[in-house]
Parts: C-alpha cells; sequence; structure tokens
C-alpha cells in the first residue's frame, strides 16, 4: 500500500498556508539521501521553512520535497525525501502533525511477510493491535 504521508504533508502544507501561517517540517538530517548545504546541518534533526515567501518551485510528490531556498545568501537547491520528514506544524502556533519513525528493518519484515506467508499463516499472527502511538505538538 502507498505512504500516507506524502498526501498528509501535501494536505497539511496547504492547510498551514490557507491560514496565513509558516509552515516548517522537522527533517532527519542523518538520511543518507538528504540533499541540504551542510552549514545547516546542526545534530540529527533540522527544521526548513518551506513558506511560499521562503522558498521558490516547492514540489512534494510521492518521493521527495524539493525547492530552492536561500541560505546565507546563497541559492540551494534541496531536496528531502519524504521519509525523512518527521513532523510538518505552523511556526506560529505549533500546530500540525508528528510522522511515525519509519524503521527499515520493520518495512522489510512486512514486505517479508506478505509475499512469504500463506493465508493460514497471516490469520494466526492477525493485525496488530494496541494503543495508536500519537504526540502533541505544542
Amino acid at each position: 500500500m502507498t505512504s500516507s504521508q506524502p498526501y498528509l504533508l501535501r494536505a497539511l502544507n496547504e492547510w498551514i498556508v490557507d491560514n496565513g501561517f509558516t509552515p516548517q517540517i522537522l527533517v532527519d538530517s542523518t538520511h543518507p539521501d538528504l540533499n541540504i548545504p551542510d552549514a545547516v546541518r546542526a545534530g540529527d534533526k533540522v527544521v526548513l521553512n518551506i513558506s511560499p515567501s521562503a522558498v521558490r518551485d516547492l514540489e512534494i510528490d510521492n518521493e521527495y520535497v524539493s525547492f530552492v531556498a536561500r541560505f546565507s545568501g546563497v541559492s540551494h537547491a534541496v531536496l528531502v525525501p519524504v521519509e525523512a520528514v518527521q513532523a510538518v506544524y505552523a511556526r506560529e502556533n505549533g500546530q500540525g502533525m508528528m510522522f511515525p519513525e519509519v524503521d527499515q528493518e520493520d518495512s522489510g519484515e512486512s514486505a517479508e511477510s506478505s509475499d512469504g506467508e500463506s493465508p493460514s499463516d497471516t490469520k494466526k499472527s492477525g493485525p496488530r493491535r494496541g494503543k495508536p502511538n500519537l504526540k502533541v505538538i505544542k
């Protein structure tokens, strides 16, 4: 099944902009496919302003968030894998959404189970149950 994260990211970005706020994304700066200036990386997370007044040519597709932005007065092309985006929120009031962390081992296991197990094996394990893992962003 296709990930819902890029769809939610596009929708929340539009909602934040429509309400006159500044959309920001929290990004895992250790992701190997992340393309941002090295001077911006100040730890394992980085916050990027993706408002229309701060970036040009913003495109959020199912694989990447891409745009052109100025860092210290110099224009840079930025490429952020959607799976590296950990949250999208409005700078002014913090309203938005955190996304669950994608564990490469878990995604590999689920791919194996959908290909390698018979329907009777799936019935034994059943769907995962429990509390949803939601966090409040203020």
